[in-house]
């Protein structure tokens, strides 16, 4: 995969025939819209075939393959999504439209504000698509308020607002922007789409702003879906790995809440998030949501609060949505409901809780990686070294030219070689007669003399050589010999300089930054535990059919439930099944009990008393059914044809009731009543075959 832009395409033969070339995405169709980034959402039109490739289906005599032609361009279409659109790049951590942007922020930067509409004008000499895609991904870069300085309405991340018109909004970059972002001597460079301008292969960015910003997009056969993180935990994370330490990394989000991340997975594919709202109780009656979880606005919790109460699930009397700069969200409890019980509700049916999956993809040397948030940091620390390096390296030629040139012009004014010049009637031989002047003072300097350095010398104003002073001139060069000491220091001490660059950022803008999001274990919430009993189950035991329908109405009531609940049901040969409740169900006839199935419910103890088969001895056990697959059929007895359950009891704590057995009269029958306690009765699993409590038939 390649990212030039003047690549054309080969030119292929097609049944003999050689295929017109193109540039990269001609004749593709457009992914499905639906990335998260504004970029991801347009590409370039396909425009119009025609000439040959219309020939290609108009040949008589049969169908004419197009296998190689799609497959090579959309080879160059995925290529082209996956590198210049969708995922984002693990040295500066930026997408090709963010880069844009921001290059031409830096290009028109004057210190004041600009019109969002004049940046998004500016960035279309550098980014090949349409305006409105460039001014959403400006305003999403703007909401992360790190890079960019907003003024006016740039919406509002809690409610979902949008941001004004592009002509009524203005930014500039910040100075965190304008510290870590930008270095022209350290950029590399590459021509633009149409050739006309310069943009950079990448930004030298000094800080993990990948991570600190998150990243969200999709892709031909991909997609990267990268998490925020704290400002300070990063920075901090960034000095442990330069100094050998090591380091944990969760994410923080703006909105706050509260988040479970011991299944985060160091932000790969396979791992997940859960990220609860806030909710603190005003009153016995009223609740309030004051931090929503990431990915949600205060709008889409309201109307799932709505949905769920429609539905049953929940029981409220009203919803207000309050939020201006905070969120507030105010829930009014319904009389007969539980505040405690609500709030649970609220994390089971609604937006309250969500689950996010991170995938950490990311561009590296070309090509598509997926690696985890660690290694990303690691890399970016690395990579931020190596740019302090080279800045210094640079730093250092620089003040090495500076102090030749400051010697060069002591030498040349102190031993009044500018009178040399003199009589000289051609530029050349004003040079050759200075640079042999300089001849016996070659040897004090540290490079060579080029035919520059002299040109310079003999362009020296008069009035600078008569007001010279050579104890200033030698002050300055002491000072710059000082400064290649401490520069060739740093260089030799790179990761003390790189430590020291970080608490240098972090203190200079880390206050603002402290974590919003608490990180803490949640208590799993079972759904059918808090939700609304908003429905009653009925069954029709003769003919097999139970449900929670109007059709049922007419039939035994048996209890109260929930449209989400599981129901255990029974026949008489002991056979069960787990479903989940429904409007009308059929499981089979001979139904001897049903009722609301609790998983892993260890209290609920079943009571059986069975006969293996038509004329088999009569077994008794005591078992609790925890967890089994749904709509499973199983067996509470042996399974032997012709079994018979003779008594089961369903008891929700545990409860060993006695019986009085009753035996059929026969000879030298000792007892003919028994008393049977289930107390005695060891508790086992649902598999158990249960004891022998009699070979004689029972009246």
């Amino acid at each position: 995969m390649s990212q030039d832009k003047d690549r054309i395409h080969p030119e292929e033969e097609f049944n003999g025939e050689p295929a017109a070339s193109g540039t990269v995405g001609d004749g593709v169709a457009e992914a499905p819209a639906g990335a998260s980034d504004a970029d991801d959402a347009e590409a370039p039109a396909a425009p119009a075939r025609s000439g040959k490739y219309d020939r290609l289906t108009q040949e008589e005599g049969g169908v004419r393959k197009l296998t190689g032609m799609y497959k090579n361009w959309f080879l160059d279409y995925a290529s082209y999504v996956i590198l210049e659109r969708a995922v984002p790049h693990v040295e500066d951590g930026l997408k090709p439209v963010q880069r844009r942007i921001l290059h031409a922020m830096k290009t028109v930067d004057d210190g004041r504000y600009n019109k969002v509409a004049n940046i998004v004008g500016q960035t279309m000499q550098y980014h090949p698509h349409g305006d409105a895609s460039i001014k959403d991904a400006l305003v999403q870069l703007g909401q992360k308020e790190l890079l960019i300085d907003c003024q006016g309405n740039w919406g509002n991340i809690l409610t979902g607002d949008e941001a004004a018109a592009g002509r009524y909004i203005e930014a500039r970059l910040s100075k965190f922007a304008l510290d870590v972002v930008f270095n022209k001597k350290t950029t590399e460079w590459m021509r633009s789409y149409d050739g006309r301008n310069e943009e950079p292969v990448t930004l030298p960015i000094k800080f993990p702003l990948l991570l600190a910003q998150g990243s969200d997009g999709i892709a031909v056969g991909l997609a990267s879906k990268i998490l925020p993180h704290n400002f300070n935990e990063l920075i901090d994370a960034c000095i442990a790995h330069l100094e050998g330490r090591d380091f944990e990394l969760y994410p923080d989000f703006p909105t706050g809440g509260t988040a479970d991340v011991s299944r985060y997975n160091d932000g790969l594919r396979g791992g997940a998030v859960k990220v609860r709202a806030r909710i603190s109780k005003i009153d016995k009656r009223t609740l309030a949501i004051t931090e929503i979880p990431y990915t949600t606005t205060t709008e889409s919790i309201k109307e799932s609060i709505i949905k769920a109460n429609e539905k049953g699930k929940i029981k409220i009397r009203k919803v207000d949505d309050n939020t201006a700069d905070k969120v507030e969200i105010v829930i009014q409890v319904a009389p007969d409901e539980s505040s405690d019980k609500t709030i649970d509700a609220l994390y089971a049916f609604t937006d309250c809780e969500v689950s996010i999956s991170p995938n950490a993809c990311v561009i590296w040397e070309e090509k598509p990686h997926f690696l985890g948030v660690r290694e990303i940091l690691r890399r970016s620390a690395d990579h931020t070294k190596w740019l302090l390096g080279r800045e210094l390296e640079i730093r250092l030629g620089e003040l090495n030219e500076a102090w030749h040139a400051a010697s060069l012009e002591r030498i040349f004014i102190e031993n009044k070689l500018y009178q040399l010049i003199e009589g000289c009637k051609t530029r050349e031989a004003a040079y050759a007669a200075v640079d042999k002047g300089l001849a016996p003072f070659k040897k004090l300097l540290r490079r060579e003399v080029t035919i520059d350095d002299v040109q310079r010398l003999t362009e020296l104003r008069f009035i600078r050589i008569s007001r010279y002073d050579t104890e200033k001139a030698d002050n300055e060069i002491k000072q710059i010999e000082e400064q290649i000491a401490q520069t060739k220091h740093d260089i030799e001490h790179l990761t003390a300089y790189a430590v020291a660059y970080y608490r240098r950022i972090r203190e200079k803008y880390g206050a603002g930054h402290e974590r919003r999001t608490e990180l803490r274990e949640f208590d799993s919430i079972e759904a059918t535990k808090v939700a609304v009993t908003n429905a009653k189950l009925y069954v029709d035991r003769a003919e097999g059919f139970f449900g929670i329908g109007k059709s049922m109405k007419d039939a035994e009531f048996v209890c109260d439930c929930s449209d989400i609940d599981d129901v255990i049901v029974f026949t008489k040969d002991g056979r069960y099944v787990i479903t989940k409740v429904s409007d009308k169900a059929f499981f089979d006839k001979g139904i001897y009990y049903i009722g609301v199935f609790k998983r892993n419910d260890e209290r609920t103890i079943y009571n059986v008393l069975y006969r293996d088969g038509r004329n088999g001895p009569i077994l008794m056990k005591r078992c609790a059914i925890k967890s089994v697959t749904r709509d499973k059929e199983y067996d509470m007895t042996k399974g032997t044809p012709r079994s018979e359950i003779l008594y089961m009891s369903v008891n929700p704590n545990g409860e060993a009731e006695v019986l009085k057995v009753y035996f059929k009269p026969r000879p030298r029958l000792k007892k003919v009543i028994v008393d049977l306690d289930f107390s005695t009765l060891a508790i086992k699993g649902r598999q158990s075959q249960g004891n022998l409590f009699s070979r004689y038939g029972i009246h």
